[in-house]
């Protein structure tokens, strides 16, 4: 009987255990601002284009001068920071490679780092979108290419998220980021996913944004402004054949740290941004295509790409023309600035929960040595942060979402579900309810 109810309590526990919503979180999700976002879109499209191979010592026109207009636009905002966001110029001269690069050509990625306020804390967290753009030839650095929506709108989320979070004190770290080269082959990505990794950056997650202000499909002309898609992969790319026998054994092929993320994007938006669903969709990105994330997940760091729920081919990779009537070319008259703004919001409360949260917590373990039909979990305290307790998550293992989660100020937990019938992970909370990304459990030794 008493395991029977304490069952009912599990089931019950994800509506009556829920965190509360943090206000300063609430506060920076609320200033996202549609006119800003019409502002940077329709300043990145007056450079004509953003090629990668166009110019840049051009004062106004080309990738030179869009980056340039970026730095100053992080620097306006390192001013509301006291001092603790460094704004540069990530700059290397890229060789020809027989591709995509018929020169040599100066790659710049625009960054703004915004250090966070504790010393010991060494997370850091990154939103990007790539600056440059393109028409139907890949190589064609001359005809107009907007780029208002690929990757404009990702580009002013970025910026966006560096006016609002500007402002913020939190522990942990965060780098704002305007790639170049991705349509050359994410040369820009790759270029700072290598650099942070030299530097063993304790990068904890990448959120890519790339073309998420459009929501019509072309050929069917359908319109859905309440979904954005967030995709991950489920396999870690790096070490994969070192790992892949664990996974095996204890069905964590839907599981990794991308993934894992993914969930948490899900979950923190839908409770912070009114009228967005995320949809999690399988896959490290587009049916055989890819993003600047992928530089990041090949290199071993948790990424996503978060992208509109359609994609309208008449308005990307696109010679600006009319044919039958019909205008192609990525202009900013395609872009829905309400989509937009929430997706923008999504990005900022995501970023702001995981800055503000513990660490996770270290040394997630479960119990092996009986074969019993519950399961006991075991962690240790987070390495920064002071958590108010942690949440012991549990999904059915054909579930995309989390089902249940159980409260505890302790470091242990026993539970009344079946390891062979659920995936379980541990979390930590902040007194403010900010969640660190759940951590899966490993076989206690």
């Amino acid at each position: 009987m008493k395991y029977s109810v304490f069952l009912l309590l599990i089931s019950c526990s994800f509506f009556s255990q829920k965190h509360s919503k943090d206000d300063e979180v609430k506060k920076y999700v609320s200033q996202v601002n549609e006119d800003s976002l019409k502002s940077y879109i329709g300043k990145l499209v007056s450079f004509e284009t953003r090629h990668t191979l166009s110019s840049t010592d051009d004062p106004k026109r080309g990738i030179g001068a869009a980056r340039n207009w970026v730095i100053r636009k992080f620097n306006d905002y390192a001013k509301n920071s006291d001092g603790r966001m460094e704004v540069y110029l990530q700059q290397e001269d890229i060789q020809p490679d027989g591709k995509r690069i018929d020169k040599i050509v100066n790659l710049g990625n625009a960054v703004a780092f915004l250090k966070g306020t504790d010393p010991n804390d060494k997370r850091i967290f990154l939103i990007g979108g790539h600056l440059d753009s393109r028409v139907t030839d890949v190589m064609n650095r001359t005809s107009k290419a907007p780029g208002a929506n690929d990757d404009g709108s990702g580009v002013s989320a970025v910026i966006e998220s560096a006016r609002i979070l500007s402002k913020s004190s939190f522990p942990a770290s965060i780098i704002f980021v305007a790639f170049s080269g991705e349509e050359q082959s994410l040369l820009g990505s790759k270029q700072l996913a290598e650099k942070i990794k030299r530097e063993n950056g304790q990068l904890e997650a990448v959120l890519n944004n790339d073309m998420i202000g459009n929501p019509k499909a072309g050929e069917t002309g359908e319109i859905n402004t309440r979904i954005l898609r967030v995709f991950s992969e489920g396999l870690p790319y790096k070490d994969l054949d070192k790992k892949a026998m664990t996974i095996r054994n204890l069905g964590f092929e839907n599981d990794s740290e991308s993934r894992q993320l993914a969930r948490y994007i899900k979950e923190v938006t839908e409770e912070y941004v009114k009228g967005l669903e995320i949809k999690l969709i399988y896959r490290n990105d587009r049916f055989l295509r890819g993003g600047d994330h992928t530089s990041f997940v090949n290199n071993g760091f948790p990424s996503v790409r978060l992208t509109e729920y359609y994609e309208n081919y008449d308005h990307q990779h696109q010679d600006i023309r009319v044919e039958n009537n019909k205008q192609y070319g990525d202009l900013p008259e395609f872009i829905d600035f309400k989509y937009l703004k929430k997706n923008v919001a999504a990005n900022i409360a995501v970023l702001a929960n995981l800055a503000k949260s513990p660490s996770k917590p270290e040394k997630v373990d479960m119990d092996v040595k009986e074969l019993t039909n519950s399961t006991t979990l075991h962690w240790e305290k987070p390495k920064f942060g002071i958590p108010a307790g942690y949440y012991v998550l549990a999904r059915e293992t054909d579930s995309a979402v989390w089902q249940k989660k159980i409260f505890t100020t302790g470091l242990s937990m026993k539970i009344p579900l079946s390891k062979d019938n659920y995936i379980f992970a541990v979390q930590s909370v902040s007194p403010s309810g900010n969640l660190s990304v759940p951590v899966i459990p490993g076989i206690a030794k």
